[in-house]
């Protein structure tokens, strides 16, 4: 669980020149926190400001994440780390801070914008604040499975938005996978109809809220450290999220119905500050690219790996595994679209056309 402070006080795995460096990087965002400047100004100025962080010839570049060592997304920036080190011959280094050691999503977005943090690997999601058009890749039900996720993402539509971003500061390098979240809880769900009436746990968002509405159910944010106790005391009915989540938080034990209607594909994102990138050659471009990319399919690997170890283990713990018919729940999310989905319905049109 992410502490009150927005840096980690363990960093015992870590060397002392890293401890060091974490010490730099704290002091740079007081400084940034004390100074509030606008966006425009600072990229008009922050290679002066920011400039690529160097020891001697070498250049070396701040990664962040806000999961663990172990974490697929965290394992894919470390893939990403020593492709670019082995393909420049060490003269550029990636330093991975993950475990949200340099702040929560917002933070370290805004970071990257200004060029303090170089490389930041979040969901879409607390992008859309600054780019809207990511909203559509986050709609419910919009790929009809993980392939056809990847088809969109890898194709034009994905690979433009991910140069679209350099509006807002920051340069898209490639997508990672987080799954499908799904419905559990503690009576099957095989279609809509079964979830009339139930109150079911959502995060704080809108969108997550309507789709829980139109389903029938009635949506009830809720902290995650909650959810556990509520579904064992009845106070909601159901939750949902995506396997691994499911297994970690035991949310299985009290809610032993995993309903796979896989209503939710976020990918996540590598990206760049646009700062850094303007200060790098060309050819060191194409190689933090491509090792992005590699990054990607070493991620998508290992969390495919996670999401299939923790069905077959909660199964195993006797947790009921339904497949539900799809097409009802996607009928459902008409006015969804309508509320979300309009302003790029062309767009929209496209991605379910893609085979």
């Amino acid at each position: 669980m992410q502490k009150d402070s927005i840096f980690v006080e363990d960093d015992t795995r870590y060397s002392d020149s890293w401890r060091l460096e974490k010490t730099k990087l704290q002091e740079v965002f007081v400084v940034k926190k004390l100074f509030i400047v606008t966006l425009a100004l600072v990229m008009v100025f922050s290679v002066t400001i920011f400039p690529l962080q160097k020891q001697g010839d070498k250049i070396i570049l701040r990664a962040s994440d806000d999961h663990a060592w172990g974490y697929p997304t965290v394992e894919g920036l470390d893939v990403m780390a020593k492709l670019v080190n082995m393909w420049t011959n060490g003269r550029i280094e990636i330093k991975i801070y993950p475990s949200a050691t340099l702040g929560s999503e917002k933070e370290t977005i805004e970071q990257t914008q200004m060029g303090i943090i170089d490389i930041n690997r979040t969901s879409i999601s607390p992008l859309t604040s600054l780019y809207d058009k990511l909203n559509v890749l986050a709609l419910p039900y919009l790929y009809r499975d993980r392939d056809h996720m990847w088809n969109v993402l890898n194709g034009d539509i994905g690979q433009s938005i991910l140069e679209e971003l350099q509006q807002v500061g920051l340069v898209g390098l490639a997508y990672m996978d987080s799954g499908a979240r799904s419905f559990y809880a503690k009576k099957p769900i095989y279609s809509p109809d079964d979830m009339k009436g139930m109150v079911i746990r959502v995060q704080k968002s809108e969108l997550m809220m309507d789709v829980v509405g139109a389903l029938g159910a009635k949506p009830t944010p809720m902290a995650f450290e909650e959810v556990y106790t509520a579904l064992q005391t009845g106070v909601i009915d159901a939750a949902e999220n995506n396997p691994p989540s499911y297994l970690e938080t035991a949310h299985y034990e009290v809610a032993p119905y995993y309903s796979l209607d896989e209503h939710s594909m976020v990918p996540e994102m590598i990206y760049m500050s646009k700062v850094t990138w303007d200060q790098l050659s060309e050819q060191d471009r194409q190689i933090i690219k491509m090792a992005a990319q590699a990054a990607q399919e070493a991620e998508i690997k290992l969390w495919l790996d996670q999401e299939k170890a923790a069905l077959k283990e909660v199964q195993d713990a006797g947790v009921t595994i339904i497949h539900p018919e799809k097409q009802p729940f996607i009928d459902a999310m008409e006015d969804v679209y309508k509320k979300y989905g309009a302003k790029y319905s062309d767009l929209i049109e496209q991605i379910q056309s893609i085979e």
